[in-house]
């Protein structure tokens, strides 16, 4: 079922990722906060097993096929999160269930946000920093990490590339070898990692906080070191900071990098999916301010429009930051900010949701299927940017948008079943799925009151939202294991 040599990229793969464990090793051994045997098993055990199986499996080189691309991607995805709970599970503070530690990390390593952990400013500052570094690893992929060093082991990388990419134009590449178009996304990321935390700094956050969420707010995770999130600081200009990175990882990174290589704005500007997803943030900023000023929900104009645009755009990019919250906003807005998380950021961000590159697409063909219903014989090729777009990537989109409804529909019948009311299910499963993290009901604030199944189900819709539905989903149908 498993080939030799899937195995011994997994026991790569595994080694790597141990080496993660070393940095909140180091910060519990100086703040001497109790968990750094905890932290010290976890590194051993999964340094352990990934050199275990590379050591079984090393002579095992033969080139990967696509399927071995796919299959390495959801098992690498989780099994790092199964290991990724040993620490948030050994450590004496929180003490958390297999499950809860199984849905934490999970929620981090998918950039979700959803947490069941509550007095986050008590936990030990070794526990803080890893659910921070973990939606960091998570947030580009660190599939794609792999993909810049595993060249130097003999193993190629297209295909994890093509498995981890989000969006439906995978086949493209910023430069002529996938490695160096792993290694120039991960030098964007890193820049701007490095920039949001700076400017955090100056804005009064201490160093352990910028770095914190510097690695949150670039990842577009949404974990804070305080349980009340960005309004811990009750900061203005931090709020700003945080506004501007997020809106520039919502954007997609081979634009980043085109943009620094060009050292010209212009490349956004002409961008299609860069222009529908500013102008649809500007129209729900626009709607949210105008119905809390109508409500009077703030006291003051300029809170209104600085709350009601941060909380729009945390919610727009599947951030899920918050300040006062948003499930107590009057009127329709709450509903109509989960629901503005199903579209996300642009393909090749960091952002959670189907993508705003899709619904261009979506939007072009049903109108492309309209001109054709008036005019039987008329040729309309749907374009972005002026470039035609082809059929197969449009049935493509199609495609992933019935799996997207068929998937949301069967998750949220399954929250349901467990006992949890309609709004929370419907909330808690549009937000994991979109790797959002908040949601309305119970799960406004965390999800610690869940029962242990509904946990269980949502751990897996993070997953499913993460890899994008068909990166799992083909793993279920048995032509992928006859081949």
């Amino acid at each position: 079922m498993f080939s030799s040599a899937v195995l011994r990229i997994l026991g790569v793969l595994l080694v790597m990722f141990s080496t993660t464990m070393i940095p909140p090793l180091i910060i519990s051994w100086m703040s001497s906060d109790g968990s750094a045997g905890a932290f010290l098993v976890a590194y051993l055990a999964t340094v352990s097993v990934g050199g275990a199986l590379w050591i079984l499996f090393r002579n095992k080189t033969r080139e990967l096929r696509v399927r071995d691309g796919f299959l390495i991607v959801v098992l690498f995805w989780t099994v790092l999160a199964i290991f990724g709970t040993t620490p948030l599970l050994l450590s004496p503070n929180p003490a958390l269930s297999l499950t809860d530690a199984l849905f934490e990390s999970m929620s981090g390593l998918t950039t979700t946000g959803a947490t069941v952990l509550t007095g986050l400013d008590n936990l030990p500052p070794s526990i803080l920093y890893y659910r921070q570094q973990l939606q960091w690893l998570g947030g580009m992929g660190i599939i794609v990490l792999a993909v810049a060093v595993m060249p130097m082991l003999g193993v190629g990388g297209m295909q994890l590339y093509r498995a981890e990419t989000p969006g439906p134009m995978k086949d493209s590449k910023l430069t002529p070898r996938i490695t160096e178009t792993a290694k120039a996304l991960w030098y964007i990321y890193l820049g701007l990692t490095v920039s949001c935390a700076v400017a955090y700094w100056a804005a009064g956050m201490t160093v352990f906080d910028a770095v914190g969420h510097a690695f949150s707010t670039v990842a577009i995770g949404g974990f804070s070191t305080h349980d009340e999130s960005i309004g811990f600081f009750n900061n203005p200009l931090v709020m700003i900071i945080a506004m501007i990175f997020m809106l520039v990882s919502a954007i997609n990174f081979a634009l980043h990098f085109t943009v620094v290589r060009s050292r010209s704005l212009r490349t956004y500007f002409g961008d299609t999916e860069v222009r529908a997803f500013m102008v649809f943030m500007l129209l729900v900023i626009t709607t949210a301010i105008t119905v809390l000023a109508v409500w009077e929900t703030y006291p003051s104009s300029g809170q209104t429009i600085l709350h009601g645009a941060f909380q729009v755009i945390s919610i727009g990019t599947t951030t899920g930051f918050t300040t006062t919250g948003f499930h107590w906003w009057p009127s329709f807005l709450p509903v109509l900010l989960i629901i503005m998380s199903a579209i996300g950021g642009c393909a090749g961000s960091t952002a959670g949701g189907m993508k705003m590159i899709r619904f261009v697409l979506l939007y072009k063909q049903g109108k492309r299927e309209i001109g054709q219903l008036i005019h039987p014989s008329a040729l309309v090729t749907v374009k972005i940017g002026n470039k035609p777009v082809p059929d197969h990537v449009i049935n493509a989109v199609w495609g992933f948008f019935s799996l997207y409804i068929l998937s949301y529909v069967g998750l949220s019948i399954a929250v349901t079943a467990t006992g949890v009311d309609l709004i929370t299910a419907f909330s808690a499963v549009t937000a994991c799925l979109n790797n959002l993290g908040p949601g309305l009901g119970a799960v406004a604030e965390n999800y610690a009151l869940l029962n242990p199944v509904t946990k269980l189900i949502l751990t897996a819709t993070m997953l499913l939202g993460r890899l994008e539905i068909f990166t799992l989903l083909v793993l279920l149908t048995p032509a992928f294991w006859r081949s």
